[in-house]
Order: structure tokens, then C-alpha cells, then sequence
């Protein structure tokens, strides 16, 4: 969304409901829960010993390893894009 307009989602994830307040569109912030839930179950499959708490914790360690190994590859894209335009 290009303005300010705050949009306030109501989610569940793992169990738990929780009102989202941000600018992205609904859905999408629909999405990102859904993302989120479906990972916490994901990990908690494998672990069912972890308590909430350190499932919410794996969970972000996580998502910032995909964001992170994603924006390497990125990086690496642009770099060969701009290697092809020189």
C-alpha cells in the first residue's frame, strides 16, 4: 500500500490469536501468519518437547536464515546482471 493507512488483522497462529496492526493488505498479512504457523508446526513435529516459548524462538532463527540465504542469492544475481551489462 503506497499510504499510511494502518490495516488491524485478527491471525491465529499456533493456537494462539493475535491482532496484527500494519500497512500491507490483509491477505497479506494473512499470509505471513499462515507462513509463520505453518512453520512453528513444522518445527514442533520434529521437536514436540519445545515449549512455546523456544518453538517462537526456532521459528524466527528460522525465517531470518531464509532471508538471509535468499538476499545472498540475490546479491549474487545482481552482481552477475550487472557483470553481463558491463
Amino acid at each position: 500500500m503506497s499510504n499510511n493507512r494502518k490495516n488491524r488483522t485478527s491471525v491465529d497462529i499456533y493456537g494462539q490469536s493475535y491482532s496484527i496492526v500494519g500497512s500491507e493488505s490483509t491477505s497479506h498479512i494473512r499470509l505471513v501468519a499462515s507462513m509463520v504457523d505453518e512453520k512453528m508446526r513444522e518445527i514442533s513435529s520434529v521437536n514436540p518437547a519445545l515449549d512455546t516459548s523456544k518453538l517462537a524462538v526456532l521459528t524466527a532463527v528460522n525465517a531470518v536464515h531464509d532471508y538471509l540465504k535468499l538476499k545472498e542469492e540475490m546479491e549474487e544475481l545482481e552482481k552477475e546482471l550487472k557483470n553481463l551489462r558491463d
